[in-house]
């Protein structure tokens, strides 16, 4: 089996992977970064040849080449790169947001529509082992067709600036300019809605959000900074299957945690809070022959992939390796990856017409459908930003309701 080549924009997030890519047949060859200090010692440890480069533009010209490029660097910044990768044939891992403006997700379905290369969300959240377990038993059929689902995703707060610095939160927004100042609470929405959509194949179509506002002012939290008052946002989608999902972005309120439900025909899936055991639950007269009404487990990852999870660094329960491992196996295989760019532009559009939702009281938003030209055309020129951009250029709108 051919070695993938693979460089990494951003190191700082996407070192995390790199074990990760030796363990499935892939090789680290190039890495591009803003900080000239993380070259040291990167060639005694991944040979003569190993390229680290400050440009953009000479990183893909790194000898050799590249067959795919993990991109992880600025939260609100993927989209230019992802797009010159997949223009140069380059296949794309991308953290996170896909695309920060709704004509930066037009542009990226254009691109991905006309490169040879593929496009794969880097979200990581849905690949935990209680996902993948809410997935194989939605699969089987036995709980019917989604009827509701929540998923939450929360960061807890931090009382004080002498605990901000220990737990690095101002090495993570060290400039007033930084996207973690500006970051409304809708748009880190990845990790409480990915999840649902990736166990129940459900995409969002209409968007309503309203947000908690902290009336006791703000001391700052670990993910969202000062400037954004607003403590949680809390989004509600009706679905192409008819089904609706709540769900929150990043919310700031006591005690860190994330958890998803989900409300079928027949039972319900939910990871618990207080220990992640997920709770299998049949309505009593829709019980599969040989299963109990209710069960409750913690699932556990299979020995010989608990073993490699391990050698890889674990990085966030296993979900890490698990989406090195997912993405180069569509790679290899040249079968579309489930997260691909419809999937991850829709995440996004949930992401932004939500906090325009948010400023509007309310407000319900279509939420366009990126196979259509017809609904990209309402969006290519959509550029409305809640952040700075690295060329100085202001936000248009507002990272907060209040």
């Amino acid at each position: 089996m051919k070695k993938l080549r693979v460089g990494i924009l951003g190191l700082g997030r996407c070192g995390a992977f790199i074990k990760s890519l030796y363990l499935n047949d892939a090789e680290f060859v190039a890495t591009c970064e803003t900080k000239a200090e993380m070259n040291y010692g990167l060639k005694e440890l991944y040979g003569e040849d190993f390229g680290f480069y400050t440009d953009f533009e000479e990183f893909l010209k790194h000898p050799g080449g590249m067959d795919v490029v993990i991109i992880g660097n600025f939260f609100h910044e993927h989209a230019h790169y992802a797009i010159r990768c997949l223009e140069e044939g380059i296949n794309v891992i991308s953290e996170c947001l896909a695309n920060a403006t709704m004509a930066e997700g037009v542009a990226l379905v254009r691109a991905a529509e006309k490169s040879k290369a593929m496009y794969i969300l880097g979200e990581n959240y849905q690949y935990s082992t209680e996902c993948l377990e809410m997935k194989r038993i939605y699969d089987e059929g036995t709980m019917g067709k989604v009827l509701f689902a929540e998923g939450e995703y929360n960061h807890g707060l931090i009382s004080s600036k002498e605990e901000a610095d220990k737990t690095r939160t101002m090495y993570l927004r060290s400039f007033e300019e930084h996207w973690r100042n500006h970051l409304p609470r809708t748009y880190y929405v990845q990790h409480s809605l990915a999840p649902l959509m990736f166990v129940t194949g459900s995409r969002p179509v209409r968007i309503s959000a309203m947000a908690a506002y902290n009336v006791n002012g703000t001391t700052g939290d670990k993910m969202i900074g000062p400037n954004v008052k607003d403590r949680a946002a809390i989004m509600i989608t009706q679905n192409d299957d008819g089904s609706v999902f709540r769900v929150t972005g990043c919310s700031g309120w006591g005690s860190g945690d994330n958890t998803y439900r989900v409300c079928c025909e027949k039972g319900q899936l939910e990871i618990m809070r207080d220990d992640e055991s997920l709770l299998v639950n049949y309505d009593e007269n829709y019980v599969p022959s040989g299963k109990e009404r209710k069960t409750r487990y913690i699932p556990e990852p299979d020995p010989t992939e608990a073993e490699l999870i391990e050698k890889a660094g674990g990085g966030h329960g296993g979900s890490d390796y698990r989406v090195i491992v997912e993405a180069l196996k569509h790679i290899r295989s040249g079968v579309q990856h489930p997260l691909d760019v419809y999937f991850a532009t829709t995440l996004s559009s949930v992401a932004i017409l939500g906090h325009r939702s948010v400023l509007n009281n309310g407000q319900p938003y279509d939420i366009p459908d990126f196979t259509k030209e017809e609904d990209r055309l309402k969006y290519e020129n959509d550029y409305e930003t809640p952040f700075y951009g690295t060329d100085g250029s202001k936000p248009t709108i507002p990272c907060s309701k209040n």
